[in-house]
């Protein structure tokens, strides 16, 4: 049985944003715009991209 995945792409840089924002954006492996990552969905890394909206977007749910 595949897992499900979400495709996540930061679209706004992390300039002048608060430190826990920036560190946010690396615990979810980003940290240039543009960049994407595809990653398990799980309650703890849809929580990490709820928390910084504004950055990034959820491009594609998988399986």
């Amino acid at each position: 049985m595949a897992k499900k995945t979400i495709v996540v792409e930061q679209y706004a840089s992390a300039a002048r944003r608060p430190d826990v924002q920036r560190q946010t954006l690396i615990g979810l492996g980003l940290n240039k715009i543009r960049r994407t990552r595809e990653l398990e969905d799980t309650p703890s890394v849809r929580g990490m991209v709820n928390a910084i909206p504004h950055l990034v977007r959820i491009i594609e749910t998988r399986g």
